[in-house]
Formats: C-alpha cells, sequence, structure tokens
C-alpha cells in the first residue's frame, strides 16, 4: 500500500486519491530564461519517476507541469540578450524538453504557460479582491492580504508573527503588510502588459501556478510536488490563494525534494559551484545522471560530487554488462514475482524510496550473474526480463546494452581495430604467450577500452 510523505502533515500516510483509479498531480515547472541546472534535473526525474510507478500501480494519471514563460528574470535577460521574451522563452523552452529528453523523463500531460493562462489568472485575482482577500494598492499593484487567511503558515509550520517581526516593506512597494505578496504587477514602461480591471500589467509568480492548476486539473486535486526551496513562500502562498478564493482544500499531498549540494556545499551561482545539465551531460552519460539522481531518497539532500557520478555509472555498467548477453523475457510483469517484486514494490510503496529500490535490483542482477555461470537459460532470460521491468519504472535500462557499453558500432571507426586485437590476444593465450596477451591488453586499456573474459568468451566496453 502506497504511503506518501506529505509535507503538509509532516508525516507519512496512505495514499488514497480522491477519485478511484485517478490521480491528479501539479508539480512547478521551470522559469525559462536560461539552461537547466542540476536542481532542475533532480525535480524533473523525481516526479518523472513518480508518475511512472503510480501508472504502474494502475492509476490513471494526469500529470502537469507549468512553464513560467514572463517574470522580472526573463524581462532582464531578453533585454541583456537584445532579442524578444517570446524569442527567448521558446529558445530555452526547446533547451529544456532537449535536456528532460535526454534524461529519459517523459513529457508531462499538460504544459501550460503564464502567457496563455491570463483568463484565469485575471479570474482567480478578480474572486480574491471581491472576497476581500485582496486589495489594490496606491501604485496600481494588486496585493494579497495575509491576515485574511488565517491557516497562513501551515505548510511551513511557520508562525506569522514571525514572519513578520524578520520582514520590511520596501520603499518601492505600496502594501500595507509585510507579509502581503503581488498577485497583479502594475505595468512599467518598456516591459509586456496585459489589460486587467485594475489597469495594464503582469501577473505576479505566485498566482500563476494556483489559476493553472486549478483550470487543468480542478480547485481540488491529488498531489502538489517541486523542490524544497518553494515549500515557502511559493507554496505557502499558493495554498492561501487557491483556498481562499475556492474555499475548499486545495491539495490532499504535498511532495518536496531535497536540496542539491556540490561536495558538500549549497549550489549556489555566488559560490561558483553551479552546474548546468548540459554541462553534466557532457562529461556522463545522461543514464548516469538519472542513476545517480535516484541513489539518493528525493527528500534526502542529493550531494553532487564527481566521485558519485562515476560510482553511479559504475553501477549502471555493471547492469548493462549481466544485461549484454542474454535474450529477457518479454512482457513480464514485475508485480506477480514474490520475491523481487515484492521487495522492490515495499520499497517504491515507502514514499518512492528509490535507492532501496535499486539494492533489490542488484540483488536482482547478482541473481542474473549466477545463472549466467550455471547455464540457466531459461531463468537468466527471466531475472534480465524482471530487470528490464524494474527499469521500466525508474526509467532506467532504455538502451540496448552494446549500445550502452560500446557505442553506435556503425559510428565506431575504432571497432574493427578493437576485435581484431581482442582475436589476437586470445591466440597469445591460447599459445600461452602471457606476454603479447599483456601488451595487448595494455594497448586496449590505453585506448580506453575494457575487456572482459567470461563464460569462455571476451567482450569489451568503453571505459
Amino acid at each position: 500500500m502506497l504511503k506518501i510523505h506529505n509535507s503538509l502533515s509532516r508525516q507519512k500516510e496512505t495514499f488514497k486519491p480522491i477519485t478511484a483509479g485517478k490521480v491528479n498531480m501539479y508539480v512547478c515547472g521551470m522559469t525559462v530564461y536560461d539552461l537547466c541546472h542540476v536542481g532542475h534535473a533532480r525535480v524533473m526525474v523525481v516526479f518523472d519517476v513518480v508518475t511512472r510507478y503510480l501508472r504502474a500501480l494502475g492509476y490513471n494519471v494526469t500529470y502537469v507541469r507549468n512553464i513560467t514563460d514572463i517574470d522580472d528574470k526573463i524581462i532582464k535577460r531578453a533585454a541583456e540578450n537584445g532579442e524578444t521574451i517570446q524569442a527567448l522563452t521558446e529558445r530555452f523552452i526547446a533547451e529544456m524538453h532537449q535536456d528532460a529528453d535526454a534524461l529519459g523523463v517523459l513529457r508531462p500531460d499538460l504544459e501550460p504557460k503564464a502567457t496563455e493562462s491570463m483568463p484565469e489568472i485575471l479570474a482567480m485575482v478578480e474572486t480574491l479582491i471581491g472576497k476581500g482577500l485582496a486589495y489594490k494598492a496606491d501604485n496600481g499593484d494588486v496585493y494579497y492580504d495575509v491576515s485574511k487567511f488565517e491557516a497562513y503558515g501551515k505548510l511551513s509550520g511557520r508562525q506569522v508573527d514571525d514572519l513578520r517581526a524578520g520582514e520590511r516593506i520596501a520603499v518601492n512597494e505600496a502594501k500595507t503588510d509585510p507579509l502581503d505578496f503581488v498577485l497583479w504587477k502594475a505595468a512599467k514602461e518598456g516591459e509586456p502588459a496585459w489589460e486587467s480591471p485594475w489597469g495594464m500589467g503582469r501577473p505576479g509568480w505566485h498566482i500563476e501556478c494556483s489559476a493553472m492548476s486549478a483550470h487543468c486539473l480542478g480547485e481540488h486535486f491529488d498531489i502538489h510536488g517541486g523542490g524544497q526551496d518553494l515549500q515557502f513562500p511559493h507554496h505557502e502562498n499558493e495554498i492561501a490563494q487557491s483556498e481562499g478564493a475556492h474555499d475548499c482544500q486545495s491539495v490532499n499531498y504535498w511532495m518536496h525534494n531535497g536540496f542539491v549540494r556540490i561536495d558538500d556545499e549549497k549550489m549556489s551561482k555566488s559560490l561558483g559551484n553551479f552546474f548546468t545539465v548540459r554541462e553534466v551531460l557532457a562529461q556522463y552519460p545522461a543514464e548516469a545522471v538519472r542513476y545517480f539522481i535516484l541513489s539518493s531518497h528525493y527528500r534526502s539532500p542529493l550531494n553532487y560530487a564527481e566521485d558519485q557520478l562515476e560510482q553511479a555509472k559504475a553501477a549502471l555498467t555493471r547492469f548493462y554488462t549481466s544485461l549484454r548477453d542474454v535474450e529477457p523475457q518479454p512482457e513480464l510483469n514485475w508485480q506477480d514475482d514474490k520475491e523481487f517484486g515484492s521487495r522492490f514494490a515495499e520499497a517504491m510503496d515507502d514514499d518512492f524510496n528509490t535507492a532501496l529500490a535499486l539494492s533489490v535490483m542488484a540483488d536482482v542482477r547478482q541473481a542474473l550473474n549466477k545463472a549466467l555461470e550455471n547455464n540457466e537459460a531459461d531463468l537468466a532470460a527471466y531475472l534480465a526480463g524482471l530487470l528490464l521491468s524494474f527499469g521500466d519504472v525508474l526509467g532506467l535500462f532504455q538502451q540496448d546494452a552494446e549500445t550502452f557499453l560500446v557505442g553506435d558500432m556503425a559510428e565506431d571507426s575504432d571497432a574493427d581495430a578493437i576485435d581484431a586485437l581482442i582475436v589476437e590476444r586470445n591466440q597469445a593465450r591460447a599459445d600461452k604467450n602471457w606476454s603479447r596477451a599483456d601488451d595487448i591488453r595494455d594497448q586496449l586499456s590505453e585506448m580506453g577500452i575494457v575487456i572482459e573474459d567470461a563464460a569462455g568468451k571476451t567482450s569489451w566496453r568503453r571505459a
């Protein structure tokens, strides 16, 4: 039985969808003014696995991940580049999709944009003003009145008085309380703007998600996800907006993935330890990066370090090596397996514990290796099929094993030379010319080739 750690209750709860057999999930997506970084990759991979597992359990999942395509950073970057906002955002949406595709992340079912959601945003702001929860300030901005929402702070666990004590109203703001947040920004010269009952302007960041989630999934839906950094104030403000507008609970389960750290320091541009997905993928296979992300529980901090990436790549290589020489049993349902399947389900049912699920898969790999050593072909085929079916849930083993280990042979100009050296080495070993055999192994190693002798044959892969 699936249990999810609910950030709202701060404990694991048995998952029960609002509608039997149906799950509606909204995840805060990217603000598209730059390339995705490792933190974005974690969000994408984590909630991709949540979606995959829910579907494996038989749920009909509608997964919504929004795109913020208008805000201060986007306006500033477009001006710096001397390009239109639309050109900038469309370019980085394409770059985001490229990174997500490389990481094996399935496209969300719906991907609404803020600029295409103005009617819903305007309607929600009007509703909040009509209920006395928001007001138009003297500078033309519209603010949410936090003092009117008694439950403010329930997600983050923060007390309003404590929050207010640490906040100040900026000189250029006209809000009446330091905790009040902007719903609609009055237009500034040279900035894009839309018509509204309060004059030309554009939406604040928080209102976008409340409007888009309600439009796509309804006023009350099952799961809302995002990074831990969004829990306050963004998601706290979403609750105030959505529940204030609709007079009902907006979300049943709030999920937040942990921070990414770089060599045990918080990832930050100011510290110079900020990595884009594109930079990481230039050094490591995309699937190894995905494996690395899944090797920690999603709520735990994820420490990005080269040795961690190397370990992930080595672990993935061991899996592919075991799968290389076996034809897996097709159309295998892992949920029917009483041993490994039950353990895998137990791990994933425990708040999507992918780290534990990977350890179960490692046990399957060891059993597969033993079956291969004992020439138990049927058992090996079954275990290989089991591994691949687990992999489908985690988005792993999506490549042919030979391709992962060796590369595209059609484009590999060294392949024939490598095969010839291996034939020569095997002959040298047959002739007991150990010195020549060792020399060839060293030559292949210098070429970045690892050779492995097993079951009476020699195979090779890229180091």
